[in-house]
């Protein structure tokens, strides 16, 4: 089968690899989709993701695939499901995992077969889910996005009523907007430099728009007098945290969901209130996004959350380097990019 992989020279390649094998207790999947993670995959291609360092590297985690062949113990899934968060389990000898699911197939795994039988599931076995059989097998890629972004809302501790300041209006901060509506949070203030990811801010319900070029302390201030609940960059800007200082209420929030290629700065709290709270979570828990799935597919089948409003550009699997020069190129309107499988 095809694969997309990975070298330490950044040199991106369809390779082909053997089928994966899968045990008792998992699931064969034929892979409908994946998202282009302009975060993780990103960084593993620049040799940037903390703790990542062995190639070359099998791409991909944002999957949506369908099931093909059982194994003997699965009671959950069944032939012909659509399922999320396929990996490629172990990486075929010459190659290492970066969750390979920029391939043709891959494997999910049955946690709670394993629970009746004793067994401890891989955390990843929790997010592994059956999708509604009517969604669309592609854009619902873009649920892999949603469960992260609401269950990391959720670790954040997001609450109706509550304000909040969203630095960075990429598909990441688009949704925490959407979801931050939903839940009943508000004001809710988006920031970006884009006049246009501002516009699509307002669409997913944003009370207020910001542009990151203005001073965005005095504008929060102008909305909010006493400070935001929750200060939040899904960028990776290590300088938004020292501007958060000055946003926030007291006991305020200073929330970090974008993963900064530079693992280091100098933090000034000199001017935030005396009680301030700061927490980095750019690695989400898998046992959360499953906890977060049913919520996210209730909103869809209700019809106030559409994945397409998210995705700007849907390529074909024969054609996946293409999508990581766009990703590099950042052109006028880029949102969510989707690999379509063959």
């Amino acid at each position: 089968m095809k694969s997309l992989a990975v070298y330490s020279n950044q040199k991106l390649e369809l390779v082909e690899v053997p089928m994966p094998k899968y045990g008792d207790y998992e699931a064969l999947v034929k892979v409908e989709s994946c998202g282009v993670c302009n975060g993780t995959d990103m960084k593993i291609i620049h040799g940037k993701l903390k703790g990542f360092d062995t190639y070359p590297a099998l791409l991909g985690h944002e999957g949506i695939g369908r099931v093909v062949e059982l194994g003997s113990k699965v009671t959950s899934f069944h032939v012909g499901d659509l399922v999320t968060l396929p990996f490629i389990g172990a990486a075929p000898e010459g190659y290492y995992s970066g969750w390979g699911t920029y391939s043709d197939y891959n494997i999910v795994a049955d946690y709670k077969a394993k629970l009746a039988d004793g067994l401890q599931p891989d955390e990843c076995d929790y997010a592994q889910r059956v999708l509604p059989p009517h969604f669309d097998p592609v854009s619902s890629a873009m649920i892999i996005t949603f469960r992260e972004v609401l269950s990391e809302a959720l670790t954040f501790g997001f609450r109706a009523n509550q304000s909040v300041f969203i630095n960075g209006m990429g598909p990441v901060g688009l949704s925490f907007v959407k979801f931050a509506k939903l839940m009943g949070m508000g004001p809710v203030i988006a920031c970006d430099i884009v006049p246009e990811k501002l516009e699509e801010a307002r669409a997913m319900g944003a009370d207020y728009i910001v542009n990151g070029t203005d001073d965005i302390i005095k504008k929060t201030r102008e909305i909010c007098p006493e400070g935001v609940d929750h200060a939040l960059d899904a960028v990776g800007l290590n300088s938004f945290i020292n501007k958060a200082m000055e946003m926030i209420a007291y006991d305020g929030n200073i929330d970090v969901y974008g993963i900064s290629p530079v693992l280091n700065t100098e933090i000034d709290w000199s001017k935030a209130p005396y009680n301030w709270n700061l927490k980095f979570s750019n690695w989400p828990s898998k046992v959360l996004e499953g906890e977060a799935h049913r919520q996210i597919c209730s909103w869809i089948e209700q019809g106030v959350l559409d994945p397409n409003d998210f995705i700007s550009h849907v390529i074909d699997f024969e054609h996946v380097t293409e999508a990581f020069k766009i990703v590099e190129e950042k052109p006028f309107g880029m949102k969510k990019i989707i690999i379509k499988m063959n």
